[in-house]
C-alpha cells in the first residue's frame, strides 16, 4: 500500500498480488451475469499470526513465503518463511530483514508489498522502498530481488532508479511474460516494463486515464467509504494486473476498477510512442474495488471483492460467479492459485489499521492465511 495526493484526495496502494508456483512442481463489461455456488465453500486455515499483517503469499521451492509492508507497524520480518510448526523465519536471512533508518538499503528490504513466483520457480520480491505510509523513498530502497526459494541465494537485484521509482511512487505488484516483467505504480499511476535480461526498465502509460484512480468509484468497507481523513476518500491508482495465458495481453486497472487491456507487443517495444500505446489501450472488465487477483491457465480471473468479503471468478466469456462470501475474508489480499488448484488468500484487514481510525486498531487477530477450492459447488444465478 502507499498513497499520494491527487486532486486533494489521498491515493494509496495495497499489497500485492501474486500467482504462485511450487518451484518447478509447482469494451468494459456493460452488464455482467453474476452467479453464486449452490454448495457452501469450506475455508481451510493454513496459518495464523499476530506478528505481521501479511498481504502477500507465494509458494515456491516447496516452501510458503509471506510478506507485509513495514508501515503496518507489526514486528514480523519483511519477508518470512513459514515453517511447519507455524513460525515465521526471516528470509533469505536476518540481515536482509534488518534494515534500519540510515542504513544502506541496496541489500536490505525496506518495505515489501508483493511476492511472486516466476514461471521458472524463482521467488521475486517487490520492495517499494517507502518505509512509512505515504513517506519518501529511501535511496536504493526501491528494487526487485530475485531469490532461489530452495537455497535462499539472492540471484539478482534489480534497482529501480529515481527515473522509474519517482517521488510519490509506490511500486505495487509484478507479472511475467517471457523476458519481460510488468509492474504497477499505484502511487504515480503508471506501468513499468522491465527487461529481465538487461535490467533496463521503462515507465509507460504515465498518468494515463487507464492507470489513474477515479473519484466516482470509492472503496466501501463495512458499509462506509474508506477515508484517510475527514472527507478524504482513499484512492488507489493502477494496482492489480494479469497476463493472458497466451502472453498477448496485459490486463490492469486501478484497485477501484475498471480494468483495461493492452497488447504486450506494444508494451515490449520501446519504439512505440506514448500516444500510440495509449491509443492501443481498450476496455476489458468493469470490476468492483478488489483486494487482489490471480489468473489461471484457462484465462479465468479470480478476485476478492472488498465490499462484501467475497471471492469471485470471471470466466473468459465475462460471466462472474461468486464463489464465497465470509466475514473472515475482510480485505483478503493477493489471491494465489496453488498447483493443486486451491486458491490461497492472506487476509490483511488493511482498512482496519490504526492510521484509518484515529490511531485505534480495529483488526481482528490473529491474521489468517486461508485457502479454498474454487471449483467446489455448482454455480447458480445470483438473486
Amino acid at each position: 500500500m502507499g498513497f499520494m495526493k491527487q486532486n486533494r484526495q489521498q491515493t494509496f496502494s495495497k499489497r500485492g498480488l501474486c500467482r504462485i508456483a511450487i518451484a518447478v512442481c509447482t469494451g468494459f463489461v456493460a452488464a455482467c451475469t453474476y452467479s453464486v455456488p449452490s454448495h457452501a465453500q469450506t475455508i481451510r486455515i493454513e496459518a495464523t499470526t499476530k506478528s505481521m499483517d501479511w498481504n502477500a503469499v507465494a509458494l515456491a521451492g516447496g516452501h510458503v513465503f509471506v510478506a507485509g509492508p513495514r508501515w503496518t507497524g507489526f514486528s514480523g520480518p519483511a519477508v518470512g518463511l513459514l515453517t511447519k510448526n507455524g513460525k515465521i523465519e526471516p528470509f533469505p536471512d536476518a540481515d536482509w530483514n534488518g534494515w534500519k533508518p540510515g542504513q544502506d538499503a541496496t541489500h536490505r528490504f525496506v518495505s515489501v508489498n508483493a511476492l511472486h513466483a516466476a514461471p521458472d520457480g524463482m521467488l521475486w520480491v517487490v520492495d517499494t522502498g517507502t518505509p512509512s505510509f505515504g513517506g519518501a523513498l529511501v535511496a536504493g530502497g526501491a528494487k526487485l530481488v530475485r531469490i532461489d526459494p530452495a537455497t535462499g541465494h539472492v540471484l539478482r537485484i534489480y534497482p529501480l532508479n529515481p527515473e522509474i521509482a519517482q517521488a510519490g511512487s509506490y511500486i505495487d505488484d509484478i507479472r511475467f511474460n517471457g523476458m519481460h516483467a510488468y509492474l504497477t505504480d499505484a502511487g504515480k499511476a503508471a506501468l513499468i516494463v522491465l527487461d529481465i535480461k538487461t535490467g533496463q526498465a521503462r515507465r509507460v502509460l504515465d498518468n494515463d486515464a487507464s492507470t489513474r484512480a477515479r473519484t466516482d468509484r470509492p472503496i466501501v468497507m463495512d458499509g462506509h467509504v474508506l477515508e484517510n481523513g475527514p472527507h478524504q476518500p482513499l484512492l488507489v491508482n493502477v494496482d492489480p494486473l494479469e497476463v493472458s495465458p497466451d502472453g498477448k495481453w496485459l490486463y490492469f486497472g486501478p484497485l477501484e476498477g475498471p480494468w483495461s487491456q493492452v497488447p504486450t507487443a506494444f508494451l515490449d517495444d520501446p519504439n512505440v510512442s506514448s500516444t500510440d500505446l495509449s491509443a492501443a489501450v481498450k476496455p476489458w472488465a468493469d470490476l468492483p474495488p478488489i483486494g487482489g487477483s490471480a489468473m489461471d491457465t484457462a484465462g479465468n480471473l479470480y478476485f476478492t471483492n472488498l465490499k462484501d468479503n467475497g471471492v469471485y471468478r470471471r470466466d473468459v466469456s465475462g460471466k462472474i460467479t461468486r464463489l464465497l462470501k465470509d466475514s473472515r475474508l475482510h480485505w483478503a489480499d493477493a489471491p494465489c492459485l496453488a498447483p493443486d488448484g486451491r486458491l490461497w488468500l492472506p487476509v490483511a484487514q488493511l482498512d482496519r489499521l490504526p492510521m484509518f481510525h484515529q490511531g485505534q486498531s480495529r483488526s481482528h487477530q490473529p491474521f489468517l492465511l486461508v485457502s479454498i477450492d474454487p471449483h467446489a459447488g455448482q454455480a447458480q444465478p445470483e438473486r
